[in-house]
């Protein structure tokens, strides 16, 4: 390809993004979703042939959604370490719309196994922040379903060199895993967010292995459940083989901590692991 038609395509592809996204913001009608109906994108603002087919497996086909500025989805514009992609999600504007939050889903367009994960945030605010692998460059999708039965879609677009899906982790390389399995680390702190808040930092120690490097079936972890001293949930999380090496997380828990915060999980191996980490 040269680089005149490749620089015209990323151009193209730049602008048609910028008018679809325009026009989803604003909202779809009756036109809009006639168009949306006979794009074989479904309108996607990023372009994503996938999109249709995420949209389905993870809302529900023939359901209602609106693409959103309203869910923030952070990330950078370039992924210099496939394996490590940050991303924070960012759902709180749509509590001022006094709505309730019931689940965020996050998939991947153009990866391999597409989900990432699961957020319920319950008592915690809608915020997240992680690291997870990205096969080549795709849309990062935030899908918010709230009480009412809608859903809310943000997204971001990361470009990256690829291969962070089937390559494996550093510590399966070397052996190590194995000596730190589900070893957790967690700490609390005060945070500027909505007022008065507290942040949760969590680090669980596991190769994530996503099944998809030759000999090393699928290991990862895929429950965790944050509750306060009263054993009720403050916020819980479903993981999918995408998740970085040694997950790092970190929850905005808002002012319902009371006392100390209790981190539980385990893995599909059914390896659980449990923290407690004092207010």
């Amino acid at each position: 390809m040269s680089t005149t038609t490749s620089t015209a395509q990323i151009a193209w592809r730049r602008q048609r993004r910028s008018l679809l996204q325009s026009a989803a913001w604003a909202g779809l009608g009756a036109t809009g979703l006639s168009w949306a109906a006979e794009d074989p994108t479904g309108g996607d603002p990023l372009g994503s042939m996938q999109w249709p087919l995420i949209r389905d497996a993870y809302m529900g086909a023939g359901k209602a959604y609106r693409f959103s500025p309203e869910v923030l989805v952070k990330g950078p514009p370039f992924a210099e370490d496939a394996m490590n992609v940050p991303v924070m999600v960012d759902a709180r504007p749509l509590l001022a719309r006094g709505l309730k939050i019931e689940r965020i889903e996050v998939a991947v367009d153009r990866n391999p196994i597409p989900h990432v994960l699961t957020y319920y945030p319950e008592r915690a605010l809608p915020v997240l922040a992680f690291r997870f692998r990205m096969e080549q460059g795709s849309p990062v999708r935030a899908m918010v379903r709230t009480s009412d039965g809608q859903w809310w879609v943000g997204h971001t677009w990361v470009d990256a060199a690829g291969g962070g899906c089937t390559v494996p982790g550093a510590t399966r390389k070397d052996g190590t895993w194995s000596r730190t399995l589900n070893h957790v680390q967690a700490k609390l702190f005060n945070s500027v967010l909505q007022g008065q808040s507290t942040r949760l930092r969590v680090r669980v120690m596991h190769p994530m292995d996503t099944g998809l490097v030759s000999g090393i079936p699928s290991f990862h972890l895929e429950d965790l459940v944050i509750r306060d001293d009263q054993e009720q949930d403050l916020a819980r999380l479903e993981m999918h083989e995408p998740i970085s090496e040694n997950p790092l997380l970190t929850f905005e828990l808002g002012a319902a901590v009371k006392g100390a915060v209790h981190i539980s999980g385990r893995d599909n191996n059914g390896n659980t692991f449990f923290q407690e980490v004092g207010a």
